[in-house]
C-alpha cells in the first residue's frame, strides 16, 4: 500500500480542542480575545495532532510572512571572503530566530541583481529588510524605497542623516570617526611622527568617516601618506606598497580595517621592516579570526559587528510589530555604537 497520511487541519484541531474554527485559528495565529484553558486546550490539540500553520493562510490573516530580507551590496566573493559579514549575519540570524522569524539572504553581483532585489521586495515576500555594505552610487536604496518595505540600515547612509523622499531613515552604526581618531592619538602617543593610512573604498560612509578621524588628528597630513585600499588583503598590500614608494620614511600606519592592516603586514615584513620597532600598525574591526592570527598580533579598533546586526533585526522587528498593533509607526532612532582600542603587539 502507498500514499502518505494526510496532514492533519485546523477543523481537526477545533475538535480535538472542542472550540470553533475561529477560535483555533486566534490561537495558532497568535490572536488576542481568547482565555486562556481554551488557549492551553487548542495548543494541546496542535502538539497532538503534530498541525503546521499553512503559511499562506495564516499570511492572509497576520499579514505577515516572519520573513525579513538581508541585503547585501557586494558581489558574492567578497561576502564569503570576509569575516565581517559572517559576524554581521549572525546576529542577524539570532535575533530574527528568537522571534520565529526567517532569514532570506540577497546578494548584488550587479546593476541587474539591483532591480531583481527591488522586484523581489516590491512583491510581498518578506516583512521587511536589513540592507548593509551600501555604496555612495547604489540604487538599492531607491529600489527599496520604491518597494515600500520596512527597511533598516547598517552603517550611516550616504545621503546623511536626514530623510530621504520624506521616509525617514533608521540605521545601526559604530563611532567610525571617534574610533579613528584613538587610533591615531595612539600612535601619536607612541612618539610616531610619519603616520600613513590606507583607506577603504571612499564611496563608502565607514571609509569615509575613518579617513576624517585620521585627518581630525593629523591635521596638515601630506597626501602621500595617504593610499586608497578597498577593505581587502590584497587592496591593503598593494597600499602599503605605495606608501612606502612615496614615503619610505613611515613610521606607522592606520589601516581602515583588519583586513587591510592584514595585507599591510606581509608587505612589510617583506620588506624587511620590523612591527612595531620600525613601523606600528593598527587596524580596525577587531575581527579575532584575523587580529589575533597577524604576525605579530594587531591592535585594532574594535567594534561590535555582531551587536550591530542584532540590534538592525531588533529595530526592524520592532517597526513591524507596531505596525501590526496599528498603532502609530514612527521610526525608532539609528544607533551608534562606541567603539574600543584594544592593543596588541603591532603597535
Amino acid at each position: 500500500m502507498t500514499g502518505t497520511a494526510s496532514r492533519p487541519t485546523l477543523e481537526a484541531v477545533a475538535a480535538r480542542a472542542g472550540v470553533s474554527r475561529a477560535t483555533a485559528s486566534r490561537v495558532v495565529n497568535g490572536g488576542d480575545g481568547v482565555r486562556e484553558p481554551l488557549v492551553e486546550r487548542v495548543r494541546r490539540a496542535v502538539e497532538e495532532l503534530g498541525y503546521v500553520p499553512n503559511q499562506a493562510a495564516r499570511s492572509l490573516v497576520t499579514r505577515r510572512h516572519d520573513a525579513v530580507a538581508v541585503v547585501i551590496a557586494e558581489p558574492e566573493t567578497r561576502v564569503f571572503a570576509d569575516p565581517f559579514f559572517a559576524l554581521q549575519l549572525r546576529g542577524i540570524s539570532k535575533e530574527l530566530t528568537a522571534h520565529d522569524s526567517q532569514l532570506v539572504l540577497l546578494l548584488t553581483e550587479g546593476r541587474d541583481d539591483h532591480v531583481r532585489v527591488g522586484r523581489y521586495l516590491a512583491g510581498g515576500h518578506v516583512d521587511g529588510a536589513l540592507v548593509f555594505s551600501l555604496h555612495l552610487d547604489d540604487p538599492l536604496p531607491g529600489l527599496i524605497h520604491g518597494a515600500g518595505v520596512p527597511t533598516v540600515f547598517g552603517g550611516r547612509p550616504g545621503w546623511g542623516d536626514g530623510p530621504r523622499d520624506a521616509v525617514p531613515t533608521v540605521y545601526v552604526d559604530c563611532d567610525n570617526r571617534g574610533g579613528a581618531r584613538d587610533a591615531v592619538r595612539h600612535l601619536v602617543g607612541l612618539g610616531r611622527t610619519r603616520i600613513a593610512h590606507i583607506t577603504g573604498p571612499l564611496d563608502q560612509t565607514s571609509a569615509a568617516d575613518r579617513l576624517d578621524g585620521f585627518r581630525d588628528v593629523m591635521v596638515d597630513v601630506d597626501p602621500a601618506l595617504i593610499a586608497e585600499g578597498d577593505f581587502t588583503p590584497a587592496g591593503g598590500e598593494r597600499a602599503m606598497r605605495e606608501l612606502l614608494e612615496r614615503r619610505p620614511d613611515v613610521d606607522a600606519v592606520f589601516a581602515a580595517n583588519d583586513l587591510s592592516a592584514a595585507g599591510a603586514l606581509r608587505v612589510l615584513r617583506e620588506r624587511g621592516r620590523r612591527v612595531p620597532d620600525d613601523v606600528a600598525v593598527i587596524g580596525f574591526d577587531d575581527m579575532l579570526p584575523v587580529a589575533e592570527q597577524t604576525d605579530p598580533p594587531l591592535t585594532t579598533v574594535r567594534q561590535d559587528i555582531e551587536e550591530i546586526g542584532r540590534l538592525m533585526a531588533r529595530l526592524l522587528l520592532r517597526r513591524l510589530d507596531r505596525a501590526a498593533d496599528e498603532g502609530p509607526v514612527g521610526a525608532p532612532s539609528s544607533v551608534v555604537l562606541p567603539t574600543t582600542l584594544v592593543r596588541r603587539a603591532s603597535a
